[in-house]
């Protein structure tokens, strides 16, 4: 192949891996509505939600005024192990699809962990350790979030409970693993350790389990256990930050070559890696300094950008946890145990609601075999083999690069790979095999989750 201005891995050096996150919310035209308290329907304190988070974490949540927020330099040592991660061209996929479109990925699981969860997870250790815990718990959906913790964890000498999606346990018994040889305590849930569990066993019994359930577990423990505090791997807004070193890296990588992003892509769960991804570009469209498209990509069987409704809606399935404005299917609803991938959330970042509510970006729901199409199809030009979550949103700059194709744009489409799927091999067998089906919730069964949507009064 010719020489390209452009080479396949662009890196950052050392000396530019960012020094601060990227605060969306202080470049927002309007924030987004605050968390409620369950117990007096009033926006949360800081002081009613230090028993549950670290004191840091907390005051990064309520933060809607810094632009830049300082990255302490015991996580930038971390950062240094696995980071600035590389964007790539996909030269090889352009070829294959014969698309007059510029494609690349910033990839993000050159980590043990396999994931963008490590962002986050270090973070949030470090600032338990500050604050002198002995013990933090958490949830975890297909695993990567857990992985990436019980790292952390066993890197700040911390103890971790993680509650694992039950279904996602069966499925991927050996990132279980993985999070044990850390030193992790791994229970599946819903499990009977927790009065959450043995709630939510009687109501669904042989429930697969949801990302609410084991919330509403992790929680409960928190609050019932000394020197300890719930870490949250998505959804909240200081994880949303700490996700934002992905895109300060990619934009400064970009910028190098002078290339400007028309279109990017990424999947959505949660929301924070595509929150993340998007954060300092985002900050500029809303400044009028581009006109970036920003589409998050869902599973089709979770569709609560696509699907759901904007109300309050608790985070857990339990109705513990304080009452978040965002996109919804329901604290009550139950995913399909079907569905292949860790995107399982019955809701959506309140920062990532609030942006597509106002019209900044687009969402897309896609179905699980057409996304095992794309990622097969990508391990095959491009030599990655990705995370079932990571595939949604290669499914759609697929879609995008043969939309060009037809048009003859020279689009650049940019789209967050945000880890491997080498734990995800049932999924992948279940695909070569045939036997993989496309579960989408009927009416009925949306209707099921919108009717435990809390009734709120917004008079705040």
């Amino acid at each position: 192949m010719a020489k390209q201005e452009i080479p396949y891995k662009i890196y950052l050096s050392e000396d530019e891996l960012p020094k601060k996150w990227y605060n969306i919310k202080a470049a927002m035209k309007s924030q987004h509505e605050p968390f409620l308290n369950p117990a007096t329907g009033k926006p949360c304190t800081a002081d009613d939600l230090r028993p549950v988070f670290c004191d840091e974490c907390i005051e990064q949540e309520l933060n809607c005024t810094d632009l830049y927020i300082d990255i302490p330099e015991e996580i930038r040592n971390f950062y240094k192990m696995y980071r600035p991660s590389p964007l790539v061209r996909a030269y090889c996929l352009e070829k294959a699809l014969g698309t007059p479109a510029e494609i690349y990925y910033k990839f993000e699981g050159n980590n043990t962990s396999g994931s963008h969860k490590l962002n986050s997870a270090v973070a949030q250790a470090y600032y338990a350790k500050k604050q002198g815990l002995k013990s933090i718990t958490t949830e975890t959906g297909a695993g990567q979030w857990g992985t990436a913790l019980s790292m952390a964890a066993a890197y700040f000498d911390l103890d971790l409970t993680v509650y694992m999606v039950k279904v996602s346990g069966e499925q991927k018994p050996h990132r279980r693993e993985v999070m044990r040889t850390y030193g992790a305590n791994v229970i599946l849930s819903p499990s009977d350790t927790t009065e959450a569990g043995r709630k939510i066993l009687r109501e669904f019994p042989g429930t697969g389990g949801s990302l609410g359930c084991a919330i509403s577990e992790a929680v409960e423990r928190a609050v019932t256990s000394d020197s300890c505090r719930y870490v949250l791997g998505s959804v909240l807004d200081h994880v949303v930050l700490h996700q934002s070193v992905i895109g300060l890296e990619s934009k400064a990588a970009m910028e190098k070559y002078g290339v400007a992003p028309d279109m990017i892509i990424g999947c959505c769960g949660g929301g924070s890696n595509f929150g993340g991804l998007i954060a300092p570009f985002m900050g500029d469209k809303i400044a009028g300094k581009n006109d970036i498209e920003f589409i998050g990509v869902e599973p089709a069987s979770c569709p609560s950008l696509t699907r759901g409704r904007y109300a309050y809606d608790f985070c857990d399935s339990a109705r513990i946890t304080p009452l978040a404005k965002m996109y919804t299917l329901g604290c009550g609803f139950m995913p399909s145990a079907n569905h292949a991938g860790g995107l399982r959330y019955h809701g959506m970042s309140p920062i990532v609601s609030k942006l597509y509510h106002e019209g900044y970006m687009r969402a897309v729901a896609v179905e699980q075999t057409k996304v095992f199409e794309a990622a097969q199809m990508f391990a095959r030009i491009e030599g990655i083999l990705p995370a079932p979550e990571s595939s949604h949103a290669i499914r759609v700059a697929i879609d995008e690069a043969l939309r060009c194709k037809e048009t003859g744009e020279k689009k650049k489409i940019l789209f967050g790979l945000t880890g491997t799927g080498y734990f995800d091999m049932s999924a992948y067998k279940q695909f070569n095999d045939g036997t993989m089906q496309d579960t989408i919730p009927d009416d009925a069964a949306l209707e099921r989750g919108f009717a435990t949507i809390p009734q709120v009064q917004e008079n705040i």
